[in-house]
């Protein structure tokens, strides 16, 4: 591995590191006016959602690397306490991408990206009417994490109001992964969408005492064929099946392969993990556990 030491290469090169190591980030799409009430809008992925009670959305214009200024969006969150977040998913992210042009003070990026502003309950920005999940924030603090070209400004905002749109709720009122159509930004030009395969799930250790990847027998903690992410869903089970279910499961599911591999034990192993990888891939724990122990049994 390479070594990257800050303060002994570039800001703009370190700037590049971090920004393609760390992601997909959030996008705040931010929202504000200045004193003389001229609206901005400009994307940060520096941002994130760090409390909810009290409901806490956190957000960083870095100073420019190039030339030490400010952003717009920081000096006017300090003029005025107030910005709204707007969320970007896939339906808006080219309009998004432009309005981060750097336009002349007072310039509407509401109108340059095409996007519809929408007044708010109780802020002075305005929404993004396309935006699928709108917060209103109160400014409570902005921390200056430097003075020098690339030091984040962190603004500390409390959500006053949130607006979501309908059409990605699921029957429970509850907002669907698979609906809202999230973006998330990489280093570079490249960005990444949550739709499709690139959604998954993993079942949350907190619901039950999983085992544990150090509880799993050795024979299968060490195998060549599963990975970590196998090990993981293996060691998040409470209990491991009975010996009279892993009989019955090789009987009626894996005997031809017992009968076939009768002769060569270690061939046989290596069929049952590539079979116990598969059931994982497919979400079948308790099956690939079986699996994984009708060879232990041997």
């Amino acid at each position: 591995m390479i070594k990257v030491t800050p303060g002994e290469i570039p800001v703009a090169e370190l700037h590049g590191y971090l920004l393609g190591s760390v992601g997909p980030r959030p996008i705040a799409f931010a929202a504000t006016v200045d004193e003389n009430g001229n609206h901005n809008l400009s994307p940060f992925s520096f941002f994130n959602v760090f409390s909810a009670n009290p409901p806490i959305a956190v957000f960083s214009p870095a100073r420019r690397v190039r030339n030490n200024t400010t952003k717009h969006t920081l000096e006017n969150a300090q003029a005025t306490k107030e910005v709204v977040i707007n969320i970007v998913n896939y339906d808006i992210v080219e309009q998004m991408s432009l309005s981060s042009t750097e336009y002349p003070e007072g310039v509407n990026e509401f109108e340059k990206a095409g996007l519809t502003g929408i007044p708010s309950e109780h802020v002075k920005p305005m929404r993004v009417k396309e935006s699928p999940v709108q917060m209103e924030c109160k400014v409570k603090e902005i921390v200056a994490l430097g003075n020098e070209g690339g030091a984040g400004n962190l603004i500390i905002c409390e959500i006053l109001c949130l607006h979501v749109n309908e059409d990605i709720l699921d029957a429970n009122g509850k907002i669907d992964q698979t609906k809202i159509d999230l973006v998330g930004r990489m280093g570079g030009n490249y960005y990444c969408r949550a739709k499709g395969d690139a959604l998954f799930e993993i079942a949350k250790p907190l619901k039950n005492l999983g085992i544990g990847v150090d509880a799993i027998p050795h024979e299968i903690r060490n195998s060549t064929i599963l990975t970590g992410n196998h090990l993981g869903k293996l060691g998040n089970v409470e209990a491991l099946p009975d010996e009279t279910e892993v009989n019955d499961y090789k009987l009626t599911e894996l005997s031809d392969l017992f009968i076939e591999y009768q002769d060569e034990p270690a061939v046989l192993e290596t069929k049952l993990h590539q079979e116990a990888a598969k059931l994982l891939d497919s979400g079948e724990v308790l099956k690939a556990w079986k699996t994984l122990l009708t060879f232990n049994d041997q």
